[in-house]
C-alpha cells in the first residue's frame, strides 16, 4: 500500500472550514489517510459540455449556453485531468467514464423533479452538450457507463467492470464535487475501493460547496490531495503488463 497525507500546503476548504470544526474533527479521529492500492482506475465523471460549456469563460457567460455549465473553473480541471490522464495511458491502467445523459425528466424521475435542467435537451443521448469534452475524449478500451442518477455507481454494472480490471483505487474525478463525484466515491468507499479525489482535477458550480465538499470527503471517505503529490505517488506504481 503506498501511502499518501495530502494535508501539506493551503488547501481548497481553507477559508470555509473553521478551527472549531477542523479541531472536533481530529479529536473524533477523521481523516486518516487509506492510502493508494497498486492497481488503480480513473473514473472520468461527467466531463460533458453540458458541465463545462464550450469555452474557458466565466460561469455566468458559460451558463447562457448550457444552464448548468462552469465554464473557466471546469476547463481548468479539464487541463489537469488531461495530465493524469496521460499517466494512465501510459501505465496502460483503467480508464472509465461516466456520461450523464437521459432521454427526459421521466428517465430522472425524483432527480429531475429536483433538477428540471437535467432533463432539457443539450442532455439527450447523441446532443452536443452530452458529448464527453474534446481534450478527454474515450479511445478504444476505455469504458463508458450511461449514468441516470448522481453515483456512477447507481444502476450500473460498474462494479463488474472494475473486477473485471482488477482494480483496488478508484481515483475519481470530473464535477459535481458536492453531487455526482461525492455520490461516486461514497458509493466505491462502501463497496470496498480506496478512493482518491485530486482536488484540481474536480469542480462546481458553488465555491463554497466544492470546498467544504472536498473537506468533508477528506475527513469521510477519500484522500484529498493536489495532482502533483498524487502524480509523485502514481509515479511508483508498476505500470499493467499488458499481455
Amino acid at each position: 500500500m503506498v501511502q499518501k497525507d495530502g494535508d501539506s500546503g493551503s488547501r481548497p476548504w481553507d477559508n470555509f472550514i473553521t478551527d472549531r470544526d477542523r479541531e472536533v474533527y481530529k479529536q473524533s479521529g477523521f481523516g486518516a489517510s487509506v492510502g493508494l492500492g497498486t492497481r488503480p482506475a480513473l473514473l472520468i465523471i461527467d466531463a460533458q459540455y453540458r458541465t463545462t460549456g464550450e469555452l474557458p469563460v466565466p460561469i455566468e457567460e458559460a451558463m447562457k449556453e448550457y444552464p448548468t455549465a462552469v465554464g473557466k473553473v471546469a476547463w481548468d480541471a479539464v487541463s489537469q485531468i488531461e495530465q493524469l490522464l496521460d499517466i494512465f495511458r501510459e501505465k496502460n491502467w483503467p480508464v472509465m467514464y461516466a456520461q450523464g445523459e437521459r432521454t427526459g425528466v421521466q428517465e430522472g424521475a425524483r432527480y429531475t423533479d429536483k433538477i428540471p435542467s437535467l432533463g432539457a435537451e443539450y442532455n439527450l443521448p447523441g446532443s452536443r452538450g452530452a458529448q464527453i469534452v474534446e481534450p478527454l475524449k474515450p479511445k478504444d478500451g476505455d469504458v463508458i457507463i450511461y449514468k441516470r442518477f448522481p453515483s456512477i455507481f447507481f444502476g450500473t454494472n460498474l462494479v463488474t467492470q472494475l473486477v473485471n480490471v482488477g482494480a483496488d483505487t478508484l481515483i475519481v474525478v470530473g464535477c459535481t464535487t458536492s453531487g455526482c463525484v461525492r455520490g461516486t466515491v461514497v458509493d466505491g468507499m462502501s463497496y470496498g475501493f480506496r478512493c482518491v479525489v485530486p482536488e484540481d482535477c474536480v469542480w462546481d458550480r458553488g465555491e463554497a460547496s466544492h470546498a467544504i465538499n472536498l473537506f468533508d470527503i477528506s475527513q469521510k471517505y477519500a484522500d484529498v490531495m493536489p495532482l502533483n503529490d498524487l502524480s509523485q505517488v502514481l509515479g511508483d506504481i508498476p505500470p499493467k503488463t499488458v499481455k
